[in-house]
């Protein structure tokens, strides 16, 4: 599949973007991140919603890893192969496992899951099917975080089906690690 926007060079999303995207890579671990690259083409818009996507991942309240478990999910309900290579490796370094990142395609039902990370799952998945949730599920929701964290949660499920439905339209493909780049 090829991209149908190519990731920008210095020249189409500046120095500064460039650099940025350098950065990411090696704290990542990969080649600098497609992600920015491509969308730091709209240079004006990417610093915008980079700030929002930041203060949702790694700046949120959730813990990083419903906050991890969560993007999976999303991954696997959009087929966004980008943002589950991304956050596969995010994933194990917030504490999930192998097994749980592999778990997550099969969804809330999938034994072994925590009654919170089940119900991170279940709205999860409503939201992307319905988008909204049932008063039941909107009330476990409320049990278990509160006001600020309910809200962070919908934005971020909603900010990452965004960013999904972004990335498979415009074919970015996922980053190469570092060690394959060399």
């Amino acid at each position: 599949m090829t991209a149908r926007v190519t990731p920008g060079g210095v020249r189409d999303v500046g120095p500064f973007i460039a650099g940025f995207a350098r950065l990411a890579g090696r704290v990542t671990g990969t080649e600098p991140p497609a992600i920015f690259l491509t969308l730091g083409r709209h240079r004006r818009l990417f610093w915008r919603w980079l700030w929002f996507a930041g203060g949702l991942m790694p700046g949120g309240r959730l813990p990083r890893r419903d906050t991890e478990l969560v993007i999976l999910r999303v991954a696997a309900l959009t087929g966004s192969a980008y943002e589950h290579a991304q956050h596969a490796r995010l994933a194990r370094r917030a504490g999930l496992t192998a097994a749980d990142v592999d778990r997550v395609a099969i969804g809330p039902q999938a034994p072994g899951w925590t009654p919170r990370q089940a119900l991170l799952l279940r709205a999860t998945d409503e939201l992307h099917r319905t988008r909204d949730l049932t008063d039941q599920t909107w009330a476990a929701v409320r049990a278990e975080l509160d006001v600020r964290l309910s809200i962070e949660l919908l934005l971020l499920v909603g900010h990452y089906e965004m960013l999904a439905t972004t990335l498979n339209t415009l074919r970015v493909q996922p980053d190469a690690l570092r060690e394959a780049v060399r």
